[in-house]
């Protein structure tokens, strides 16, 4: 993530209990995917996990970049 978009968060999350959620869920399933990946072998359940992980993730992100776009067009 951006530097500009990691400001913009702090700056809105306490307003923002969307962005504020959004943002902390992707830092969870961050946190989940660096743990499962960093494992020398995953069984097929562990890489299923990383997949429906992985499209959460992305999901979620879409989701905060189109809330952050919305703040970034405010301040320009």
């Amino acid at each position: 993530m951006e530097a500009r978009d990691l400001e913009l968060i702090k700056q809105y999350e306490a307003q923002d209990s969307e962005l504020r959620d959004l943002y902390e869920q992707h830092q969870e399933y961050e946190s989940l995917l660096e743990k499962l990946e960093s494992k020398p072998y995953l069984s097929p359940t562990q890489m299923q996990e990383v997949k429906a992980l992985k499209k959460k993730k992305l999901a979620g992100k879409t989701k905060l970049d189109f809330l952050l776009d919305k703040y970034r067009k405010a301040e320009a």
